[in-house]
């Protein structure tokens, strides 16, 4: 008998959502077969079976949450030891969206359910993930309620059914979530003077809980400091509209923000002391500019790369930022093309936002911020003349890219953008 176990599909995966079953029990399975769908907080990876046999039992329901990695999600005859399947990306049209979202809101219960849930101070209280976070957002304390579950196990209806007499959990035990990153409970909100029921709350998915992590844990321990350049960008335009009636034939079409990647790429090639990363053991100084940009997807951001973007052209760094961009929205992005990297861009440009800074997107030493490129008026000489200008931020961690190199490499990218001809030599 063999037990398959939550794969991870990333390095710092801890737990994800076993979002389909594509087998049941009693079917017969191959190695390579696809057997589930598994969704983390940035993608969703189709599993695939490491030996063959028989399923005998279903242990992880479809669209439970939190399930920890290397847990036992099914059992297959055939086989003397635990094994973790093979994670590959899913393959589906975006018509057919995974039902994680509908069905993690149905907590059937699985065989794989610990020991009855203790009632006893200090002992464990056993409880589905999506109990908890109601229960949180409630203001319950879960010792105080009845599970319905098997073994005792509370789950979503013995939550919902809760009175508001349960006691909250201690204030305290919220201390260490906020330092985490995550929001702060229900309950801070009431003391902070904002009535219960006076608001919506949304629950936090996968995405969202990580995005809030990377960016505090980012935010507090990176030394960070901001520097801004503004840019005439009307070259870049005229030059935009010469290539793009060239590659009209072939149906691609280069905008801003492709240019704008490849010039960071020439640049961190011409102040390589910017294409940097901190480490504790040191100074990594990349050999290539991968690229990571800014994708704007439902619940929350992730980031792209165009990996070896200085060898690349416009007309495939257009192709592949549109591939990218469309995977990211239907979170079809191997986890290869959305980890590492060694500078991001961010444009909010489209938005009309003039200037923003940035948080750091670590392990990367720096990220720029784009902003609108607007008509106003600049002096040349002794002369009043108007030209399109853009504003841009370059965020630096300071223990690699201190002022010097920061300022360096804006001079570079400056004169890249406002000399687009200089990309070329």
């Amino acid at each position: 008998m063999t037990d398959i176990l939550m794969p991870a599909l990333s390095p710092t995966m801890e737990e994800g959502t076993l979002a389909k079953w594509l087998v049941k029990a009693g079917d017969t399975v191959a190695a390579g077969d696809v057997i589930a769908e598994i969704e983390t907080d940035k993608a969703t990876m189709e599993v695939e079976a490491v030996d063959e046999g028989v399923v005998e039992e279903i242990l992880v329901e479809a669209g439970t949450e939190g399930v920890k990695v290397n847990a036992p999600i099914a059992r297959l005859s055939g086989g003397t030891e635990a094994k973790a399947p093979e994670p590959k990306p899913a393959e589906r049209t975006p018509a057919e969206a995974p039902p994680a979202k509908a069905a993690a809101r149905t907590e059937a219960p699985t065989k794989a359910d610990p020991a009855p849930a203790k009632r006893q101070e200090g002992e464990r209280i056993f409880a589905s993930p999506l109990a908890r976070r109601i229960a949180e957002q409630k203001g319950l304390d879960l010792s105080a309620i009845k599970g319905s579950g098997p073994h005792g196990r509370v789950i979503e209806r013995d939550v919902k059914d809760a009175k508001p007499g349960a006691k909250p959990a201690a204030t305290a035990a919220a201390a260490p979530a906020e330092r985490r990153g995550e929001t702060r409970p229900v309950q801070s909100l009431q003391q902070m003077g904002i009535p219960e029921g006076s608001y919506d709350l949304i629950p936090l998915d996968g995405m969202r809980k990580t995005v809030a992590r990377r960016m505090t844990d980012s935010f507090r321990d990176v030394p960070h400091f901001p520097l801004t350049i503004d840019l005439e960008i009307d070259r870049l335009l005229e030059a935009r509209g010469r290539i793009n009636k060239m590659l009209e034939k072939d149906g691609v079409k280069v905008s801003v923000n492709d240019i704008i990647l490849k010039a960071c790429a020439v640049a961190l090639k011409r102040v390589p002391e910017a294409n940097a990363s901190y480490s504790p053991e040191g100074i990594a100084l990349h050999h290539h500019a991968d690229i990571a940009m800014a994708v704007a997807v439902e619940g929350g951001l992730i980031t792209p790369i165009i990996r070896k973007c200085e060898t690349k052209g416009l007309a495939q760094i257009a192709l592949e930022t549109k591939d990218l961009a469309e995977r990211a929205r239907t979170r079809k992005l191997k986890p290869e093309e959305f980890q590492g990297g060694t500078f991001s861009v961010s444009n909010l440009g489209m938005f009309g936002i003039k200037s923003f800074g940035s948080i750091i997107n670590e392990p990367q030493g720096a990220i720029l911020s784009v902003g609108a490129g607007t008509k106003q008026p600049v002096v040349r000489g002794d002369q009043l003349a108007i030209a399109t200008v853009m504003s841009v931020t370059m965020t630096c961690d300071h223990r690699v890219v201190d002022g010097a190199t920061g300022a360096r490499w804006l001079e570079a990218f400056k004169a890249l953008i406002e000399e687009p001809l200089a990309m070329m030599v």
